[in-house]
């Protein structure tokens, strides 16, 4: 039987979007969520401690009788009300709900509150007696219970709450006591709403051995409620929202009963106006999810849920008024759900989305792509599944994109075409970021810009790219005649955020070589955009251009160049940018025409200049690739650092190699950086022989550049004037693998080898890059000051050597004759030793083998015996 719900009201009252419940027998509905939002929140709400099985009988005897008591009269009440009523529970429901008269409720609550007050006034008497009992009796017990009611906003968790409730029973389990506790509970500070769950919990978890303390707090919220509710004043809304929530709270313990539950929400819904309004909706907050989805209370909530849609149609609130009807309607009845149906993929394809976007990070990129390279390359659809997702960079956390770049570098050792295609794709889809220029893919275009810079830190892709995407992030679709473009809309700041996201990722490697001129070219074009930008008739002064973009491009250029002029309006930067360009083809220019006369075998007084031009371009270009070679090494220190393997082995073996790289890197690096000049001086030099030399102009640069360097001089000479020079005696010691190049090499000319072809002397210059130390092999003429030095110094010392050792070997041989000469006196002065057993005759011993002549006949023996003590005394 449906309930007929006030059949004055149209269903087009409820307007197009709020369906009108019509509810149905108890038990008849269904609902997904069940009662409870969580299982942590079931656990709080149903697992309570059972004190009976910790806390003896003796302690809460007094309880147990009082609640036989109330079971009686509950029983002999129930019993009378089935026999005087014969009205079912949906007519009741259909005479509570069908009208509310606010003259009866006020006649109900005075006399609620009158009777209230008596027993009030009973209790109150009962405690002045209680506790003058206690002053004479337990004073150190009175002690210990204002200690645990101090402790008690202290305790802030299910166990502590908990603790505290087995304490209480325990120790302090007295009438007096519990009603103080009861008093301390319904005193909670207004703005500790925290607390009041586990206040309901530790309430809950009394009540089986203390039902008062329930039926006293209860009853004190219920007096509050109505007291709030009968004097309809606007102050006080914090103390009228906590009063509220802990009738909620205890409601969801079943502490409050959900009848006097659903008649505090009713009354509330009889005045829809103010506080009650904010009220209404924080009960329902509370406990209106609790309510709407039990079975005993389902059918009264849903019927007052939607009366007070109702009421918030008819009248005209507030906008925030109307907000938290709504989301308290809305979290206690939430509208159906459409399930997402989640995308079925093979097992391989999952494993790959876990390594991927879940398992790879900073510590286990070696041990992802130990498992990419265990995958079925072989198949097709496999490899480019794993490309697509390389490319859909966006699915991995912002801070792990450095760490697919690292994977893919690893991994395009083993699968060159994987990285062709993941770079292809990358490009591609930040080109097509620019031609739809749609909001809800920033994000994306963002995770595509930095992924680009990191596959340059890796060495995936050539500084070239970078600038080609550079250059089309403030060129492609950009009208600079001021008419607006679908691509690049005058509001729309998106590029400049793209083209600092590039240059933050890889911006700090171009200083040095051609890069550092191509990304000083950039950003004069790049502030001349921005300026453009800035001019356009959008930004006013009620709409300026946002500061959080300048902000990001003041850090952008102080990270990549600090000292860098930045342009203060657009024709500024438009001026720098033309001087540039003129710049540009100037040097273009002069390089072509140096070209050009290298190649007919001629030169006239202008090739001074073109003859650096190219020499610089030459030098320019080596500095570039070196540039690549030392960035690439960089990253992949970096990238072997960040990997973290776990095979002591290899790391000692990877270590070595790279110190060895190293050093090579430095020797090269000192060669091609420190020597550019004397390099393209030389190769000038070959080429004035070849012309037929080259004649010297005198200009006015040469004459300025005399005077500054004699100023500098000075002021340098003047400067070191007051120093104490102190000259280093010692000589550095040369390398081992230097002393081999030098010995395969000329060696210097020494004493009595000086010949005429040699005409060279190596020197070894010791410099520093950095905190590492580079060596240089220098070849001086002879005819030079320092060489001619050098060389004398040497012979001397060399001669000076000789000299020593020839006294040294003099003085060890005559130190050997005269110890040779002492010894033979020696033995001279000492006196032959005598044989005392020169005349006994040997015992005769039996020989074990062939018999011997000359023992048998003595023939030979004592000449023999006479001889070996001759030998003897030689010795």
């Amino acid at each position: 039987m449906a309930v007929v719900v006030n059949p004055g009201l149209d269903r087009s009252e409820h307007g197009p979007g709020i369906d009108i419940f019509t509810p149905g027998k108890p038990g008849d509905y269904e609902l997904d969520g069940g009662i409870w939002e969580d299982e942590d929140a079931r656990n709080f709400y149903e697992n309570l401690v059972d004190l009976k099985a910790f806390v003896p009988a003796i302690l809460f005897k007094d309880n147990e009788k009082s609640s036989q008591n109330k079971d009686k009269d509950e029983s002999k009440e129930v019993k009378e009300g089935r026999e005087g009523k014969d009205v079912s529970c949906t007519e009741e429901l259909e005479l509570e709900l069908e009208a509310l008269d606010i003259a009866d409720d006020t006649m109900e609550l005075e006399a609620a509150d009158e009777a209230e007050n008596e027993e009030l006034a009973k209790k109150l008497l009962d405690e002045q007696e209680q506790e003058d009992e206690e002053t004479s009796t337990g004073s150190h017990l009175k002690l210990i219970v204002d200690a645990f009611i101090q402790q008690l906003p202290n305790c802030v968790n299910r166990d502590l709450i908990d603790k505290a409730a087995m304490d209480f029973c325990m120790n302090m389990n007295t009438k007096s006591n519990r009603r103080k506790l009861v008093r301390a509970l319904f005193t909670v500070p207004r703005q500790r709403l925290d607390l009041l769950p586990f206040y309901s919990r530790l309430v809950a978890t009394l009540h089986p051995c203390m039902s008062d303390v329930a039926e006293d707090l209860c009853s004190m919220l219920k007096g509050d409620f109505r007291f709030h509710v009968r004097k309809k004043d606007q102050i006080n809304i914090e103390t009228k929202n906590k009063t509220v929530r802990f009738i909620g709270e205890l409601a969801k313990f079943k502490m409050f009963s959900k009848t006097d539950t659903l008649h505090c929400l009713k009354m509330l819904l009889s005045d829809f106006s103010h506080h009650h309004i904010e009220m209404a909706c924080t009960l329902l907050e509370t406990c209106g999810r609790f309510l709407f989805r039990s079975p005993e209370s389902h059918l009264r909530t849903s019927v007052l849920l939607e009366q007070m849609m109702r009421k918030k149609q008819a009248q005209h609130l507030d906008a925030r008024y109307v907000t938290m009807v709504e989301n308290a309607y809305y979290y206690c009845n939430p509208p159906p759900m459409e399930k997402t149906v989640r995308k079925k993929r093979p097992p391989l394809q999952e494993y790959i989305r876990k390594l991927l976007y879940k398992d790879l990070s900073k510590v286990t990129t070696e041990k992802v792509l130990r498992q990419m390279r265990k995958l079925p390359w072989h198949e097709a659809d496999l490899k480019s599944y794993l490309i697509c997702c390389m490319v859909n960079i966006w699915n991995v956390k912002y801070n792990s994109i450095h760490c697919v770049a690292n994977l893919l570098a690893g991994l395009v050792a083993y699968q060159e075409d994987v990285g062709i295609h993941v770079v292809d794709g990358v490009l591609e889809d930040i080109r097509l970021g620019m031609e739809v220029n749609q909001p809800k893919f920033n994000q994306r275009r963002i995770s595509s810009a930095k992924f680009l810079g990191e596959l340059y830190n890796y060495r995936m892709v050539e500084s070239a790219v970078i600038f080609r995407t550079l250059f089309s992030f403030i060129s492609f679709g950009v009208n600079q005649d001021g008419s607006p473009s679908p691509l690049d809309p005058p509001e729309h700041l998106f590029r400049i955020r793209l083209v600092c996201t590039l240059l933050d990722t890889c911006g700090q490697y171009f200083d040095r070589g051609s890069s550092k001129k191509k990304l000083d070219c950039f950003l004069i074009y790049f502030q001349r955009y921005i300026w453009w930008k800035k001019s356009l008739d959008v930004w006013t002064k009620d709409h300026q251009f946002p500061i959080d973009i300048d902000y990001m491009i003041s850090d952008t250029l102080d990270l990549l160049r600090p000292k860098m002029h930045l342009c203060c309006s657009l024709e500024e930067a438009c001026h720098q940018g033309l001087t540039y360009f003129q710049q540009w083809i100037r040097e273009f220019a002069q390089a072509q025409t140096r070209v050009m006369y290298l190649h007919w075998g001629f030169a006239t007084e202008k090739d001074g200049n073109c003859s650096s031009s190219v020499g610089e371009g030459e030098a320019l270009d080596e500095e570039e690739d070196e540039d690549d070679d030392e960035r690439g090494a960089e990253t992949e220190e970096q990238s072997g650092n960040e990997s973290e393997m776990n095979e002591p082995e290899e790391e000692e073996a990877s270590e070595n190699e790279e110190e060895e790289r190293d050093e090579e890197e430095e020797n090269t690096d000192y060669l091609t950086d420190s020597n550019k000049e004397n390099e393209t001086d030389e190769e000038n030099n070959e080429v004035m022989i070849r012309g037929g030399g080259l004649k010297h102009v005198a200009c006015a640069e040469d004459d300025d550049f005399i005077q500054a360097l004699d100023k500098m001089m000075l002021e340098n000479l003047q400067q070191r004037s007051g120093e104490a020079v102190k000259v280093h005696q010692l000589d550095v010691a040369i390398p081992l693998h230097l002393k081999s190049q030098l010995k395969k090499g000329s060696a210097p000319a020494c004493a009595g080898e000086a010949d005429d072809d040699i005409d060279t002397m190596q020197f070894v210059m010791l410099t520093r890059k950095g905190n590492k130390q580079q060596f240089k092999i220098l070849n001086v003429p002879l005819s030079s000051h320092l060489a001619a030095n050098h060389f004398n110094q040497q012979q001397a010392e060399q001669e000076e050597r000789m000299r020593m050792k020839k006294l040294t070997l003099d003085i060890n041989e005559r130190q050997e004759q005269e110890d040779y000469q002492e010894m033979m006196q020696s033995l001279a002065q000492r006196p032959a030793p005598a044989n005392t057993n020169r005349e006994r005759r040997p015992r005769y011993q039996h020989p074990k083998g062939a018999p011997n002549a000359d023992l048998i006949f003595k023939t030979g023996g004592r000449g023999n015996v006479m001889l070996d003590l001759c030998h003897a005394g030689t010795a």
